[in-house]
């Protein structure tokens, strides 16, 4: 309950009473319910302001069945009954006011359900009166007035009939009089009432006479409300009301008038009011109040009606102090709720995904407070919010941002089951995407609204990757397959990794659709060898990833390891072969193994130690012999001692005679014979023989431990040796597809096999 400057008002919350409460006005003669016309009649408005969640009721100071003291002093009593089931609770209540602004000499009310107007009993008559009218009222009121207060309404082109107090009470209206003042009330749309255009607003209007006859004298005084019934507009910005500065001729002739505006029953210092967007403005004898629709003081409401919407609504207090040009001030108070139409208020959802993270951000902004999330659908799951938890790796989040709106963070890994992935072929790439639908409620009355949004992220994809560990016997290559693989052929070299290529090379290999194993065994298709020495050499084995369409290469898994060996020879493409041999039972007494030899005398080792060798050096070079046939060709060469003393014997009493040869098959050679040129598709397989048979030391990597497939070692890789160069005669080309015709007529009949020295 509260006391205000022009009158008092009670507030309760609809929390409190669960339903609209009804109010009674209690006096000494009795209990009056203050509904409908008469709660209008005797100065009461009851309104309910859901969006405040309240019930209010204000009364004015001159209502009915309220104790006036000389018009300083006002005592109100009231019965609130709330309903709780089938149970009526009453509550009284009981309030005395003394407002603390003084009675201006002519004070209008324009309420939200009625008009009222008090005038100080002692006002003079007004210098503007229109004297055709007055003459009129005059000699009406002369004729017909009687001892007792009669009343007169006005209204253009009708004929003025007087009733009584009484008649006119019956028809709606309301007269008192105070110990200082005359008061008269009359609810809007009565039918003494009129409306009229002004600068085309609307105002409607009452004017009564109320005159008594003593003897001679006739007391009349005029009684005029005027109020303005615009409705307000909206512009998209601000909402508008006016009224004319001038409401009816009668009060014609004002000189000054200050306008001061307010909300929700009070005025605000202009300032304050400025401050707050609040514009007033005065045209054309207008005057116009001007209201940003989001400014402080309003009231908001979201509606979901298909799409999402909002009102803002304002309950207005206009006060109008207008000074005539007998220095009599009239105080007009306006009560006016003005409300926007619907509004749009959509919610925006905005992609905050940061793909390095490999989880969808998605934001949605911009929802009101008496909005809330309580659900999201992706794909075809509900999952309930909050509390979210049912949903591992996922996670929503709220905040109350300044501006008065919530948002809601989510977060949904790209592995989440709810997320659709799908192959972007042409951008190599996995587009995920992620639908939601998001289902908020609106306060209080929880009508649903749906708000949908789709976002999506493209992430490369990487070709696939190998692990590589080194073993004993060669190396172990591991793949996790993953759903894109097919963009790609896995390759050795230019040969695609089959079961049929695997089994054609030696290779060992398992593929379950997760994990893909790969075994390569030393000395088996796809191996580079470098670093060789008496110590041991490094082997490298290279897996390709090329793309499906094109066959470019896209990436490599390449693995270098160290690996030991007693023996070792290697054919190269470009014509080297590369040996390590034991000759620990072909050594003569008491010569070193520095003095050990190829064929040709100048070709000696590039490093020994206690019982090995290591040579390397061209095929067509140190006294080779070249063995020919029609598929194949054989470079043989032999390790020899300067000297002629005898090599240590065996144990079973036998010399070691060591000779080595690299064979190539004719089909895959370019060049043969030839002293600074040697060209081979294909590397050649490599030999070492012993006449005596060692049993130690030997490595085993595959059916032929000697043997070696090696892939091109480009010439930059190859190991040089310090050595004499061997004599070199001129080059001579053979090709090879003639000499194999030739040697084919030569040895028809005979065996197909040439021994020729390498030149």
């Amino acid at each position: 309950m509260e006391c205000r400057d022009r009158y008092f008002m009670i507030a309760v919350d609809l929390s409190f009473t669960w339903e609209e409460p009804r109010f009674e006005a209690v006096d000494e003669t009795g209990v009056f319910p203050l509904v409908g016309q008469y709660a209008a009649m005797c100065g009461y408005s009851v309104q309910v302001l859901p969006l405040q969640d309240r019930v209010e009721l204000r009364a004015s100071y001159f209502s009915c069945h309220t104790d006036n003291q000389d018009d300083e002093v006002f005592t109100f009593n009231f019965n609130m009954l709330v309903t709780h089931g089938e149970e009526v609770l009453t509550y009284r209540m009981n309030k005395t006011c003394s407002p603390a602004l003084p009675w201006s000499p002519r004070e209008v009310t324009c309420e939200e359900n009625y008009m009222e107007v008090s005038v100080r009993s002692d006002v003079a008559c007004p210098t503007g009166t229109r004297r055709d009218d007055w003459d009129a009222v005059v000699q009406t009121a002369y004729t017909s007035a009687g001892s007792d207060w009669q009343v007169m309404f006005q209204r253009v082109g009708q004929e003025v009939t007087p009733m009584n107090l009484t008649e006119a009470q019956d028809q709606g209206y309301t007269f008192d009089l105070t110990d200082g003042r005359l008061v008269f009330r009359t609810p809007y749309g009565q039918p003494y009432s009129f409306s009229t255009d002004v600068n085309g607003v609307p105002v409607e209007v009452v004017y009564a006479t109320l005159f008594s006859r003593q003897s001679w004298v006739v007391l009349m005084v005029d009684l005029v409300a005027a109020c303005s019934k615009d409705e307000g507009s909206h512009d998209g910005s601000y909402l508008r009301w006016q009224t004319p500065e001038v409401l009816h001729p009668l009060v014609a002739g004002l000189h000054e008038t200050k306008i001061s505006v307010g909300v929700n029953g009070e005025l605000v210092e202009q300032p304050v009011a400025k401050g707050r967007g609040y514009l007033v403005e005065k045209f054309n004898d207008m005057v116009q109040i001007s209201i940003p629709h989001n400014a402080t003081g309003g009231f908001r409401k979201t509606v979901a009606s298909g799409d999402l919407n909002e009102f803002y609504t304002f309950e207005i207090y206009v006060e109008q102090l207008s000074v005539d040009e007998d220095d009599v001030d009239t105080r007009l108070r306006f009560h006016r709720t003005l409300t926007t139409p619907l509004l749009p208020r959509p919610v925006f959802s905005e992609d905050r995904t940061v793909l390095e993270e490999r989880m969808f951000t998605v934001y949605l902004g911009d929802v009101p407070l008496d909005v809330e999330l309580i659900a999201v659908i992706l794909k075809d799951t509900e999952y309930n919010v909050p509390p979210f938890t049912n949903k591992p790796g996922s996670v929503i989040a709220q905040v109350i941002q300044p501006n008065d709106t919530r948002s809601y963070t989510m977060e949904v890994p790209f592995e989440d089951s709810d997320v659709l992935q799908q192959l972007n072929k042409e951008e190599k790439a996995v587009e995920y995407r992620l639908d939601i639908n998001y289902t908020l409620t609106v306060l209080p009355e929880k009508k649903l609204f749906f708000h949908k949004s789709s976002v999506t992220a493209l992430t490369p994809l990487s070709p696939p990757a190998f692990t590589a560990e080194c073993s004993d016997f060669g190396i172990n290559f591991k793949l996790d397959r993953h759903q894109f693989d097919s963009l790609w052929v896995i390759t050795i070299g230019s040969d695609p990794l089959t079961k049929q290529l695997a089994e054609q090379h030696g290779y060992i290999m398992s593929n379950d659709g997760k994990t893909l194993l790969l075994h390569a065994p030393l000395f088996s298709h796809g191996y580079e060898y470098t670093n060789i020495t008496l110590k041991g050499y490094l082997g490298t084995f290279e897996i390709l990833v090329r793309d499906r369409e094109t066959f470019e290469v896209q990436s490599s898994s390449v693995k270098t390891c160290p690996f030991t060996t007693k023996e070792f020879i290697m054919c190269s493409t470009d014509g080297w072969m590369t040996v390590v041999a034991d000759l620990t039972y072909g050594v003569p007494r008491g010569t070193s193994l520095a003095s050990a030899s190829l064929v040709d005398p100048y070709c000696v080792p590039r490093d020994t130690d206690d019982s090995r060798v290591l040579f390397s050096f061209p095929l067509n070079s140190c006294g080779s012999l070249v063995k020919l046939n029609k598929e194949i060709v054989t470079y043989e060469n032999e390790v020899l001692f300067s000297h002629a003393q005898p090599a240590v014997k065996s144990p079973g009493g036998l010399l070691d005679r060591v000779t080595m040869e690299c064979t190539y098959p004719l089909a895959g050679l370019h060049r043969l014979f030839s002293v600074y040129k040697f060209e081979s598709d294909t590397a050649g397989v490599g030999k070492i023989f012993h006449s005596v048979v060692h049993h130690q030391g030997l490595q085993s990597p595959t059916t032929e431990p000697t043997t070696v497939t090696q892939t091109l070692v480009p010439v930059t890789r190859r190991i040089q040796s310090t050595r004499r160069p061997g004599r070199h005669p001129s080059a001579k080309y053979i090709k090879v597809s003639n000499f194999l015709q030739k040697l084919s007529k030569r040895t028809r009949g005979l065996s197909q096999v040439k021994t020729v020295p390498a030149l």
